[in-house]
């Protein structure tokens, strides 16, 4: 009987080593994993403000908005490329010079490259908005511009547009970000009219709302930061 009690005593005490080797090291994991995700939110933040001074305020700020004959007035195409989707894309510069002018400059300048889709809704307004080098939805290219080009008279935008996004009531107020819009969506004009439709989305959406869509936004609401992040890595146009 004492061996046996002796027996269960010492298979209770290995029990018990097992148990709390087993906690540190979950302890270890989440805080490592805690670690590791403010490192990455450190790493991109200053990323981004790097590549925000660079273009705004550093040797890589454009004097204005390029002239609209950078467009062409023609169609573009090419691909812009997520880190887990690509969507094959069309820029209308006979519709909206202004605006494809402006994002074909500010491409050739790589000033897309490894920047954040920073917001995401899913309510009456079904898009996924870029272009902002900080990832927060403030940055610019260090200069806004206008007039509005080519907005929906019946102001629904259907899924695949490529809009300029801009501040409200302000017509001048457009500078390098944009949105996707990946279900159709009815956005009714404020006092200045509409939102520049510059290009189109003509292949790859399907996937992009599987990625990135539909698994929401990061705090569950109906707009906010997407919960799987959003990075172009690089946009080809020709």
């Amino acid at each position: 009987m004492a061996t046996a009690d002796k027996a269960r005593r010492d298979q209770l005490k290995q029990f018990t080593a097992r148990q709390t080797l087993h906690a540190h090291h979950r302890s270890r994991s989440v805080k490592d994993q805690w670690v590791w995700s403010v490192a990455a939110v450190v790493a991109v933040t200053i990323s981004g403000l790097g590549l925000w001074a660079y273009s705004t305020i550093g040797p890589g700020k454009p004097a204005t908005v390029a002239d609209a004959s950078v467009s062409e007035y023609r169609e573009w195409t090419g691909e812009l490329v997520l880190r887990d989707a690509t969507l094959d894309i069309t820029l209308d510069g006979a519709s909206a010079p202004q605006a494809v002018a402006n994002f074909v400059d500010l491409n050739s300048r790589g000033y897309f490259d490894d920047s954040a889709c920073h917001r995401l809704t899913t309510e009456g307004l079904f898009v996924v908005q870029c272009g902002d080098p900080l990832g927060l939805g403030i940055g610019n290219p260090g200069y806004t511009f206008g007039p509005l080009e080519n907005t929906p008279e019946d102001g629904v935008y259907p899924a695949g547009t490529l809009a300029m996004a801009r501040a409200s009531n302000d017509a001048s107020s457009m500078g390098s970000q944009f949105f996707i819009v990946y279900e159709d969506s009815e956005i009714p004009d404020d006092i200045v009219g509409g939102y520049t439709v510059f290009g189109q989305v003509t292949n790859g959406l399907d996937g992009f709302i599987k990625t990135y869509v539909e698994p929401g936004t990061a705090d569950g609401s109906t707009d906010g930061q997407p919960s799987i992040p959003v990075f172009i890595e690089s946009i080809t146009i020709r």
